[in-house]
């Protein structure tokens, strides 16, 4: 009996260590959430998958539905000019994008664990609402503008993940500024008369939007605002995610 027990210990431990190191090697995919993200009232939800030693790939879906501008109220506090407050409240916007991803971990776990440095593309579409104002003959005059932005960026994604137990991780997007181009207009269909024309057209004349080339088409039935030029943004984040 007792040359019996030092073999079915040894089995135990095997079967146990095998059990442990099978559950660790299964946990290559990890779905999250950014919880910094839902404060811009954003949903932005990752799925990333470990497909080598030291290498992941992810893919993210971000979506914002249109509502009213994040912190809105904050924002109005540091403004003195009622119109511009009135216009601030009446803007609306939302945003879809995704964005493709694939992860170098530095660190001796490999990866989804440690210290990582990404390269990321982002395609976005940003949907926005305003009333533009305008000074016609000197009467304060406003059109309902709505239209859309089209994106594409790339960029590098510094960042940290951490495992806080057997089917939970956090990950720290550190910084990932990013850089591309975009493409989109704003349209406002309203009857304007010659005077209202003119006054838009030099309201956009004088438009200055950085690194951004504006162009417009003004007539009797509205106007549109065409943009196009550089984009560039900052990605940062601090996710809660589930692994399996």
């Amino acid at each position: 009996m007792r040359k019996m027990i030092i073999p079915i210990l040894l089995i135990i431990c095997c079967n146990a260590s095998m059990a442990q190191q099978k559950d660790e090697t299964e946990q290559k995919n990890i779905v999250k959430i950014n919880l910094l993200a839902l404060g811009l009232k954003n949903i932005s939800i990752q799925y990333e998958r470990a497909v080598g030693k030291r290498v992941s790939v992810a893919g993210l879906v971000r979506l914002m539905p249109k509502s009213g501008i994040p912190f809105k109220s904050a924002i109005k506090s540091t403004i003195d000019d009622p119109d511009t407050e009135a216009q601030i409240e009446n803007v609306k916007v939302g945003n879809f994008a995704f964005t493709p991803e694939v992860r170098y971990y530095v660190g001796r776990k490999g990866a989804l664990h440690g210290f990582y440095i990404g390269g990321f593309a982002t395609i976005a579409n940003y949907k926005a609402e305003l009333p533009y104002q305008y000074t016609d003959n000197g009467v304060k005059k406003s059109i309902a503008m709505s239209g859309k932005v089209n994106t594409f960026t790339g960029g590098i994604m510094f960042g940290s993940q951490w495992k806080l137990g057997k089917h939970i991780s956090l990950d720290w997007w550190i910084l990932g500024p990013n850089y591309g181009s975009s493409n989109g207009n704003l349209n406002g269909q309203t009857p304007l008369t010659p005077s209202e024309q003119n006054s838009l057209k030099s309201e956009f004349d004088d438009l200055d939007i950085p690194f951004t080339k504006t162009s417009y088409d003004v007539n009797a039935n509205g106007a549109t605002l065409f943009i196009k030029g550089p984009w560039a943004g900052i990605r940062s984040g601090l996710c809660i995610g589930f692994s399996f």
